[in-house]
């Protein structure tokens, strides 16, 4: 009968993972508390490896999990080190994006959550007090910006989608705007890859659908201003309803494809 167990070398990798979860840990609390900061440069491996006496295939480890969580980036070679990156929208984006692929979501039914959550977000935000004094200023400040580059499509789209982003910012709800902010940044990476491509095929909406647009975030932003909330959700309802006719009817049945950080980007280059 065969006996079961592992061997000496399954045994000290299973050791090294377990060390290496470890030490992912600590570094891990350590961005998250803010002990390091955004774009803080890690001290060389060496120098980990003796700060935590840990072997440096339990470091190399550790580094990966928390690059694959987004946390830090390795750079290789003689100028390399490891970049820290504080926990972001994107990145849980990426994972969420990740989720949703592995069970070929549709992109519809990511419009559809935020055709409900938004304007969720647009209703809170009219009702904040402080809006006059940041939020709205922010809001017609790219509905401004908008106008100016309303001639370049995929421009366009892009300051578009950071209108979306303040207003979700601007509800005020922390829980809110890492849900919805998730949601909004993996849905506004499929909507500039599809302005680039219309915009390539000469199928991009026309000047006079874009000034459409461009009324309808100015009604928003005014509605926010006059803190009238329902007014505001149910502008933002119509206006997301609207896009995503525009955005479907390329491809209805178009799956959710998870966007990393660097791949969102690339595309913006």
């Amino acid at each position: 009968m065969t006996t079961l167990g592992i061997g000496p070398e399954a045994r000290r990798r299973l050791g090294s993972r377990r060390t290496a979860e470890i030490v992912a840990d600590e570094l891990r609390r350590q961005i998250i508390d803010g002990e390091l900061a955004d774009g803080d440069l890690l001290p060389r491996q060496e120098v980990l490896v003796e700060q935590f006496r840990v072997s440096l295939v339990s470091l190399r480890e550790a580094l990966r999990i928390l690059e694959t969580e987004g946390l830090v980036s390795v750079r290789r070679g003689n100028r390399g080190g490891a970049v820290v990156h504080a926990p972001a929208k994107a990145s849980a984006a990426y994972m969420l994006g990740l989720l949703l692929q592995s069970d070929t979501v549709p992109l519809s039914d990511l419009g559809a959550a935020l055709q409900e959550l938004e304007p969720m977000c647009a209703a809170l935000a009219a009702r904040r007090p402080d809006r006059g004094e940041e939020l709205v200023p922010k809001l017609k400040e790219i509905n401004a910006l908008m106008a100016e580059r309303i001639e370049d499509g995929p421009q366009f789209t892009e300051i578009g989608g950071q209108f979306h982003d303040e207003v979700v910012r601007g509800c005020g709800n922390h829980t809110m705007i890492a849900v919805v902010g998730s949601l909004e940044t993996l849905w506004t990476g499929h909507l500039n890859w599809w302005a680039q491509e219309t915009t390539a095929r000469g199928e991009y909406p026309s000047i006079s659908q874009r000034r459409i647009a461009m009324s309808i975030h100015n009604k928003i932003s005014d509605a926010i201003e006059a803190g009238d909330g329902e007014r505001a959700r149910k502008l933002s309802a119509r206006h997301i309803a609207d896009t995503q006719t525009y955005f479907s009817a390329v491809d209805p049945e178009q799956r959710i494809v998870a966007l990393s950080p660097q791949a969102l980007a690339r595309r913006k280059l």
